[in-house]
């Protein structure tokens, strides 16, 4: 009987990750074709593309935008041929599934926006951009309140012995929004990685703090004791992440809640 729950365990497991690997439009054979005939020729249709170079035997040559040789504040609003080849290729697609009367689907695990200004997400840009208004205001907010509007312990230091351990949440939380931001402006491997990875030590720090906070342990030497393992475990996964993590879009995203300021 264990056997029989063990092998549908797999099935099960083994059907989602078929699922979860690829997105419809990318998987969809005309928008593969293009992307190949674009990658072959730096065309898509009528529109060709200056960044997309070959060798002197006729070899794709495809760099990343921020490994070219120009300043990196010249190169953040271009794109490399394989991104300006997805995402015509994907315009084209979605105005054919358009005129068929089909609706959008995902390419990438992303849906089909539009770029303004270079932003490839608009709209996460701007959610992303509120939470980190949000948390900027909460932390300044809980900053004030505790060393300019509170008594302090000795004329320095601040009666809530939970003030450092917020104070680190909320810078925390800046980073985690800020790389949030950037990363949906533009995806590419290292602001996936980067955004990732500042997701995840959030996260691993808010269990920290949640289990500090909860059960009001004071003592340093506990809070080591509880502290150390999830770091140690957040550490590993953040490493694991950065050598596993590909440009092809393929990883875990996580998304972090807000905590309450105490």
């Amino acid at each position: 009987m264990l056997d029989g729950w063990v092998c549908a365990f797999l099935l099960v497991l083994y059907c989602s990750v078929e699922v979860i690997d690829a997105s419809a439009g990318d998987a969809d054979p005309r928008y593969r074709v293009c992307i190949t005939q674009c990658q072959e020729t730096g065309c898509v249709a009528q529109r060709c593309f200056p960044n997309c170079k070959f060798s002197s035997d006729g070899e794709f040559i495809d760099r990343p935008w921020y490994m070219q040789q120009e300043p990196l504040y010249l190169q953040w609003k271009k794109w490399d041929c394989q991104s300006d080849c997805r995402y015509y290729c994907m315009l084209d697609r979605e105005k054919e599934r358009e005129s068929h009367n089909l609706g959008p689907v995902k390419y990438h695990g992303k849906w089909p926006f539009r770029r303004i200004y270079g932003m490839q997400e608009p709209a996460s840009v701007a959610f992303s951009a509120l939470n980190l208004a949000m948390h900027f205001h909460g932390w300044v907010s809980f900053f004030i309140l505790i060393y300019y509007k509170l008594p302090l312990k000795d004329g320095k230091k601040a009666y809530y012995e939970y003030a450092g351990l917020w104070h680190m949440y909320g810078l925390l939380s800046l980073n985690s929004w800020f790389w949030s931001a950037v990363f949906h402006s533009r995806d590419v491997d290292i602001t996936e990685k980067l955004d990732y990875s500042s997701a995840v030590v959030l996260l691993g720090y808010s269990l920290i703090l949640a289990i500090l906070r909860t059960f009001s342990i004071r003592d340093e030497a506990t809070r080591v004791m509880v502290a150390a393992p999830l770091i140690a475990f957040v550490t590993t996964h953040v490493m694991m992440e950065y050598d596993s993590l590909r440009s092809d879009g393929h990883g875990t995203t996580f998304h972090v809640g807000s905590l309450g300021w105490c």
